[in-house]
């Protein structure tokens, strides 16, 4: 089996709280190897290539707002499966509810906000971490 490679992104709250070594520490520790790393300001144009899918939909623009709200950190994982066991440690999208023990149930809550804000985002496929390592490290 060859070994694929992920983005992460570990978002803006999750920066703001200071959770990017405790993340960063979490995906390590189940064994992937961290390939390439950086903060980053998102640009419109990076967001706007990042979201494409999303366009037009009205969790849209609440998204890109929060996403450009401040720093992000940027990271490329390998591993066999990384995709799949990076997903798993992340947890469900909605950080009520995602399980204890994974980053989203350990780290994650509603803060009552029009915006979903939780602290990660990771590729669901292979095709999607091509495309967005391209557009995170051009």
């Amino acid at each position: 089996m060859s070994t694929e490679r992920t983005l992460v992104l570990i978002k803006p709250d999750g920066v703001a709280r200071g959770l990017t070594g405790n993340i960063l520490a979490r995906i390590e520790a189940k064994g992937y190897v961290l390939v390439e790393l950086k903060k980053v300001n998102a640009t419109t144009e990076q967001l706007a290539a990042h979201y494409a899918e999303h366009e037009g939909k009205p969790f849209y623009q609440p998204l890109v707002d929060f996403m450009s709200s401040g720093p992000i950190v940027a990271a490329i994982f390998e591993g066999q499966r990384v995709i799949e066991g990076f997903r798993s440690l992340a947890g469900a999208t909605e950080p009520t509810t995602a399980a204890p023990g994974t980053i989203r149930g350990d780290l994650g809550r509603d803060w009552g906000e029009k915006v979903q804000k939780n602290l990660v985002h990771g590729s669901d496929s292979a095709e999607s971490a091509e495309r967005e390592i391209g557009i995170w490290f051009a």
